[in-house]
């Protein structure tokens, strides 16, 4: 597996763990409809969160989550609406992302509620 590969695996484990320290009860992961993906599907009350997971090794040029295109969002958006048809799920929709910054010197999570918003 590419080291970028391997980087993000472990990123979106970090991930995991840290949504179950918060409360979050983790419902899927790499959930996949069609050629798309989403990376963590989780429930907090009444609320079905839908998390992309972003890990870089720096912040040089930007965080990760400036890497969530107006397009990965509708991606997302397409995602976590097949999971709510299949699933047959009546509950609010969040989309969240957990930006990871993983090196030998730091582990840095920041997890940004209600990162974007669904547009038509």
């Amino acid at each position: 597996m590419a080291q970028h590969n391997e980087l993000g695996k472990k990123g979106e484990r970090l991930a995991k763990r840290f949504l179950i320290e918060k409360g979050y009860k983790i419902l899927a992961t790499n959930y996949r409809f069609k050629h798309l993906e989403v990376d963590i599907i989780a429930q907090q009350g009444e609320e079905l969160i839908v998390v992309e997971v972003k890990t870089r090794q720096n912040e040089y040029l930007a965080g990760p989550e400036v890497t969530v295109t107006k397009s990965k969002q509708k991606a997302i958006v397409k995602v976590a609406n097949a999971y709510v048809v299949e699933n047959d799920i009546d509950l609010e929709i969040r989309f969240d992302i957990v930006s990871i910054i993983l090196n030998d010197n730091e582990t840095k999570i920041e997890h940004l509620e209600d990162a974007f918003y669904p547009t038509l």
